[in-house]
């Protein structure tokens, strides 16, 4: 049975949820090329999500397009940001500033869909105080401190899985509402706090199974034998190098590019007390994205 969360239309499935996400940003980008109206069989064909499925998930909130002519693109984009409350800027802090933090600090797509990443924190003494794109890190001991001005009730939870539940509870105590948990842990939170669990592993295990055997020995055999494409093998990205409020460049979306870095990091050094150095550290700086 779907989880259900509650709107003021009734309980609403989560995986609707998931779904007007993805509407969402299929919409921004029709409204982008110009495109003004869309049917739902175009929906179906640009996202994979049945047309059927995309005009249920639409009904829990209300009467949306005209037969016969299709959905409005903008006035669509509007109500479908205003049910997810995006029509309005949503502020988030991030713990953990290891390499997977400065990878989701660094996505685009979070400006795009009006959620404003202002404060990271951290524990290790050597990244507090040094600047991370265009915020500076700060001590996870003031986060309820900070978070008493800033008023964010999102955050995003990005530490080794020791270090997680500890961290949860000072994000609850701060006012956060709803955690983005990237930590291989089960947070126990009050019931009115939200949690959404991301794991690569779990995702990429599950990829990894539909792979046929015959499927798998063919594609490492190729391998094996594939010459090397101008002398190297695979390619690294630069997260530093994408502009935080920009485009990057390069075939891969922003967010793959600057997770996929991100899952080559040692995510264990955040959160890892260390003793100060005998002397400060070179300041560590990653220029403004223009």
């Amino acid at each position: 049975m779907a989880h259900l969360t509650s709107t003021n239309h009734g309980k609403v499935p989560v995986p609707t949820l998931e779904r007007l996400a993805t509407y969402l940003r299929f919409l921004i980008d029709l409204e982008q090329s110009n495109v003004d109206t869309i049917s739902s069989a175009e929906v179906e064909r640009q996202t994979g999500i049945n047309a059927a499925q995309f005009r249920k998930d639409l009904s829990y909130f209300g009467d949306f397009g005209k037969p016969g002519v299709g959905y409005n693109v903008s006035d669509l984009q509007s109500r479908i940001a205003r049910i997810l409350k995006i029509d309005r800027e949503q502020r988030v802090i991030l713990v953990g500033a290891g390499n997977l933090g400065s990878a989701l600090i660094g996505y685009p797509g979070l400006q795009e869909h009006r959620l404003n990443l202002v404060a990271v924190f951290d524990n290790n003494y050597g990244k507090i105080g040094r600047p991370l794109w265009d915020l500076e890190i700060q001590d996870v001991t003031r986060l309820k401190e900070t978070n008493e001005k800033l008023r964010a009730r999102i955050a995003i939870l990005a530490v080794p899985a020791l270090a997680a539940q500890k961290v949860a509870d000072r994000m609850v105590d701060a006012g956060i509402h709803a955690i983005l948990n990237f930590a291989p842990v089960l947070l126990r939170v009050p019931d009115y706090v939200f949690v959404r669990n991301v794991s690569f592993l779990q995702e990429l295990a599950v990829l990894s199974y539909h792979l046929s055997n015959d499927t798998a020995v063919e594609m490492a055999d190729k391998s094996l034998t594939a010459p090397e494409a101008n002398g190297t093998v695979g390619a690294s990205h630069d997260v530093a190098a994408a502009p935080r409020n920009g485009k990057a460049n390069g075939a891969l979306p922003a967010v793959e590019r600057a997770l996929a870095s991100a899952t080559e990091a040692t995510a264990p050094e955040s959160l890892a007390p260390e003793p100060p150095a005998s002397a400060p550290p070179p300041p560590l700086t990653i220029p403004r994205p223009t």
